[in-house]
């Protein structure tokens, strides 16, 4: 995967994009980074980016010149004629594992990291393929949220992770939330390991985490459990899980 990162801030990447996951992924070439300033992209004399909004209003408005002419001189240097270009935005789809799944089967993606009061509309309409949201807050800029998804996708490619089987069973990945993680010692100061993760019973242990992803799933994302399609064998754990409670 190749990933453009147009952003007025390129040294507040140069920390995440080298450290833990994403530094070994960058290093097992399953991704190549680039973190590109788009005011060099600006064809005034002051290299202007932004500016004010027509019909008035508060703050400044991004220009589309420089992240028009920025995305097409990636998509040449990259020799890519339909990357997702992603839009980091209070307004864009709230961001989720699916589409983490969605973008890590791409080959290429270029994420646009604004400031200001927004941007030009017509960058929208005629520059990028996807507008995302973190949640439902408001950043200073698309940084921040860039780091998010990039972090997300990129642990999700071939290889990067050490086990492959590590994300499949992540909170969100299944749609349901993970279930509870114990390690030695057996007896923390008296705080024990329920003596069925102990067991050797692989059967009991599959179960015991399935029923525990649901009921932490009905604790503490009921919504969660509207959206998915449970088997039967689940629709029946999670009876079992809802008597406990009565």
């Amino acid at each position: 995967m190749h990933i453009d990162i147009l952003t007025l801030f390129p040294e507040m990447f140069s920390g995440v994009l080298n450290q833990s996951i994403l530094q070994k992924a960058a290093e097992k070439d399953a991704v190549q980074y680039n973190v590109v300033n788009f005011r060099d992209f600006a064809d005034n004399k002051h290299s202007s980016v932004d500016d004010y909004p027509y019909g008035g209003g508060a703050g400044m408005v991004l220009m589309p010149q420089p992240i028009f002419d920025g995305v097409t001189a990636l998509k040449e240097q990259a020799k890519s004629t339909s990357p997702r270009v992603i839009l980091l935005c209070p307004q864009g789809q709230r961001y989720d594992q699916r589409k983490a799944e969605e973008l890590a089967k791409e080959e290429h993606l270029i994420f646009i990291c604004g400031h200001y009061e927004g941007y030009d509309e017509r960058i929208r309409q005629h520059v990028v393929t996807d507008e995302i949201s973190i949640g439902d807050y408001v950043l200073t800029g698309g940084e921040l949220g860039a780091m998010v998804v990039v972090d997300s996708v990129v642990r999700l490619l071939p290889e990067v992770l050490g086990n492959q089987e590590s994300h499949m069973k992540d909170s969100f990945s299944t749609g349901l939330l993970e279930h509870p993680h114990y390690t030695r010692p057996a007896d923390f100061r008296g705080l024990m390991v329920p003596d069925v993760l102990m067991s050797g019973n692989h059967k009991l242990i599959d179960e015991w985490r399935n029923k525990e992803a649901l009921r932490r799933t009905l604790e503490r994302r009921p919504d969660l459990l509207e959206k998915i399609e449970l088997t039967s064998q689940q629709e029946k754990w999670l009876k079992e899980v809802k008597k406990e409670y009565k």
